[in-house]
């Protein structure tokens, strides 16, 4: 942990960070027209799924292909404006992490969607989020993409129409559509660039989880100043997975069974990285779909995640992680609160599908004080 305290003082010094202001949201006069907007379509999500399965699912993220447990290691010696919030102090706290991919429905793995990863830090003190009162967690939640695919939460709207009108309709069409959208992707990347509608729908690569790097892909408050949130690779094992090809032909949990694959011989460690904020012009908070310029202000590493060798997957685990627990990014400190229209919408979207989750599965989803309250 002395080599990434020192590296994150080094990166540090050549960046002079922003400290947050108000003056930089922007809330649209019709922000809760979009809200209730983007509300329904969630419920829409759930309720179709509901009647197909009988099981109330996330209405988004649905599938996990890991669930894991660990510890998050925060190095004593971070730079002023890194230690911050949940960095503040040097510590060793246990943690939870769920991969996934994106849809709201329980699709094949052919049809390969982008991936995400949500974090569950446990025994977290300090100052609460609206709603978390009493809580002692902090959650991210990320995506292998370092920008989100709409700009606002208006256009997040709109999009949200089209993957709600999707939502279990004929797996066999969807996986033809997949295929042939990772054609056109690799057309894409050929002449220099990257489709995210194309990916979003299907055009994934078939690539390892576990190699990815994942982002908030927007922004949140990092104590005194803003930034965005990311986990890549640190072990040489982990990294040499980045963009490794996956056989999903014919196995619908091929994802999960990479996964589980792996972590039955051995672990791995990720570092969890801020991108701090250094121009309002260039970095903004309220246009999500910009990605930072990492050379005005790189990634640097605040924590170490450490996971080891354990099943990956069972079904205790799914009743524990999958089912009783929530990941929401208003879930954590005042000092790490989420910013933009992107993430506000998220509050209440996030809330009504937890509670949705609750009434129909007759469970209470409840945040654990230590991992003993995982079950596991």
């Amino acid at each position: 942990m002395s080599t990434m305290s020192s590296m994150s003082s080094t990166l540090a010094s050549a960046v002079t960070p922003l400290r947050y202001s108000p003056a930089y949201e922007h809330p649209a006069p019709d922000e809760a027209q979009t809200q209730a907007e983007i509300d329904a379509q969630m419920h829409r999500i759930q309720e179709r799924t509901f009647a197909d399965g009988g099981k109330a699912l996330r209405s988004v993220h649905a599938k996990s292909h890991g669930l894991l447990v660990g510890e998050l290691r925060i190095p004593a010696g971070l730079a002023p404006e890194l230690a911050q919030g949940l960095f503040a102090r040097p510590a060793t706290l246990p943690l939870v992490v769920r991969l996934s991919t994106v849809p709201g429905d329980l699709l094949p793995d052919d049809i390969s969607t982008p991936r995400g990863m949500a974090l569950k830090v446990i025994g977290v003190e300090g100052e609460r989020l609206p709603g978390s009162e009493g809580d002692v967690t902090q959650d991210f939640v990320l995506v292998n993409g370092p920008s989100f695919g709409r700009p606002d939460a208006k256009s997040f709207a709109r999009g949200l129409k089209l993957l709600a009108a999707t939502t279990d309709r004929a797996e066999g069409a969807k996986q033809v559509l997949s295929a042939a959208l990772r054609g056109l992707e690799k057309v894409v990347e050929v002449v220099g660039g990257q489709s995210a509608t194309l990916t979003a729908l299907g055009g994934h690569p078939e690539t390892h989880p576990l190699g990815e790097t994942y982002y908030s892909q927007v922004p949140v408050l990092f104590g005194e100043y803003f930034g965005k949130i990311c986990v890549r690779p640190a072990s040489p094992s982990l990294k040499a997975l980045h963009g490794e090809p996956v056989d999903l032909a014919h196995r619908p949990d091929g994802l999960r069974d990479a996964v589980a694959a792996w972590f039955a011989e051995q672990g791995g460690e990720w570092d969890l990285c801020v991108q701090l904020c250094t121009d309002i012009g260039e970095m903004p908070i309220e246009d999500a779909s910009v990605a930072w310029d990492e050379t005005a202000s790189p990634f640097v590493p605040v924590a170490r995640i450490v996971l080891g060798a354990q099943a990956s997957w069972s079904d205790a685990r799914a009743r524990s992680i999958d089912e009783g627990l929530a990941f929401s990014p208003w879930h954590g400190l005042a000092a790490h609160r989420p910013l933009g229209s992107v993430m506000r919408i998220r509050r209440e979207a996030y809330d009504a599908a937890r509670r949705f989750r609750a009434e129909r599965n007759q469970r209470a989803l409840s945040e654990p004080k230590a991992m003993v309250d995982i079950g596991l």
